[in-house]
């Protein structure tokens, strides 16, 4: 899958540098390393800001749907279809995390969002098509045209953004960068643009833009897919939902406004069970595939040699009854912390697991938290009339869409 992606994450088979080559080796750790050295630099390994200080206070609320979602419920349409809101929502959110800017693609039509759209779904279903796998046969097709034109606009837009940061960082010097980091509005974009080698080298325009793509493909589809099922869940479960409702209204109990702050992401203990077991359920992504470094020994003595490729069902080892009990079955307990469960930590793996785990997964909680809380704090989510049934794809969705009804809560409810 990864191979269908070169082209949009800008690194041809015959160009794709030694980052890009890390990258797409599955070797993204050491740049997450990177990453979380500079961050705690900058901020003395108290704080890692996995989101730019919001401009004012209202940003979560214009970027997580919220006001569209009051907005079409005062007219009466309170059935949506979770995907196509949340997929919205974070695409937003990543574009302003990662570039520092305000697509308003919620409002509004945004090219580039729609060429990100657009590019997700041309890799998805090229993906069903093994013969158009080599690229000189797709870029004559209808598709791989539309494929390419996507792709020139993903990279313009990726590269204006670079060539302008990076020409205020030359005229102003390492000293702009640290005044951000003092404001806590550092962006992806930032990060990488500080970042070196073991020899000091940085990052070229192009590996930069690769990793800001590459992070664009890879945080949009899954959060929206983790966060669509998650308030499914919910919805299914009132009584849950209205328990976290509950922790979320008395963590903000005392406060002028309804912002979630960082420390408080730690403060949600019945919140983040209920993520956690939707995660197992319905976990965003499927499978993970790994090399074997060596022959490994399975327990009916059998053995898988060394440098053989294994396909890894996360979906399987979530819904294997020997590991978890009534697995279909939505449980938030069995994630108490109060009360641990005698179980392997690779008995739960949505972010993969090992030095090649997802390098977002910290990103990707804490957008899933505060979106979760501040929509819980102002809707109540109620089921459908007709039961959703997953569709595998390139992440986990729903046939025809996942439906939930939203109802905004009164004031005193609030």
């Amino acid at each position: 899958m990864l191979q269908l992606c070169l082209s949009w994450l800008g690194m041809g088979p015959l160009t794709a540098s030694p980052w890009h080559l890390l990258l797409l080796g599955g070797a993204s750790w050491i740049l997450a390393r990177i990453l979380a050295w500079i961050y705690a630099f900058y901020d003395n390994c108290s704080r890692l800001r996995c989101f730019p200080q919001p401009p004012k206070p209202s940003w979560f609320w214009g970027h997580l749907a919220l006001a569209k979602w009051q907005c079409l419920a005062s007219k009466g349409t309170s059935r949506l279809d979770m995907f196509e809101h949340i997929s919205l929502m974070t695409l937003d959110s990543l574009q302003k995390c990662i570039f520092s800017v305000d697509s308003n693609c919620q409002e509004s039509d945004s090219k580039y969002i729609a060429a990100i759209l657009e590019l997700s779904s041309l890799v998805a279903k090229r993906h069903c098509q093994p013969f158009l796998y080599l690229d000189f046969l797709y870029y004559l097709t209808a598709d791989g045209r539309r494929f390419r034109k996507a792709c020139d606009l993903v990279h313009n837009f990726t590269d204006a953004v670079i060539r302008e940061r990076r020409s205020t960082l030359n005229t102003q010097g390492v000293e702009f960068l640290k005044a951000k980091a003092k404001t806590k509005t550092l962006d992806f974009i930032d990060v990488l643009l500080m970042a070196e080698d073991e020899h000091g080298k940085g990052l070229s325009n192009e590996d930069i833009r690769a990793e800001a793509d590459t992070f664009m493909f890879g945080g949009h589809d899954t959060t929206t897919s983790a966060l669509s099922w998650i308030l499914y869940n919910l919805a299914r479960h009132p009584e849950y939902q209205e328990r976290c409702r509950q922790e979320v209204q008395e963590l903000l109990r005392d406060r002028d406004s309804e912002e979630i702050e960082w420390d408080d992401l730690a403060q949600l203990p019945f919140l983040t069970m209920c993520i956690k077991e939707s995660l197992r359920l319905h976990p965003p992504v499927l499978l993970i595939s790994r090399c074997c470094t060596q022959d490994v020994v399975l327990p009916d003595g059998r053995a898988i040699p060394k440098g053989n490729i294994c396909v890894i069902s996360i979906f399987g080892v979530h819904h294997n009854p020997s590991v978890w009990p009534d697995p279909e079955v939505y449980n938030p307990f069995r994630f108490d912390p109060e009360n641990p469960q005698k179980r392997s930590p690779l008995a739960f793996i949505p972010f993969s697991a090992g030095t090649r785990n997802c390098i977002g997964q910290t990103f990707a909680m804490s957008e899933i938290k505060v979106a979760l809380a501040l929509t819980l704090l102002r809707f109540r989510i109620l089921p459908d009339d007709k039961e959703p049934r997953r569709k595998p794809e390139l992440i986990l969705r729903a046939e025809g869409g996942l439906w939930l009804r939203v109802e905004p809560l009164s004031a005193g409810a609030q």
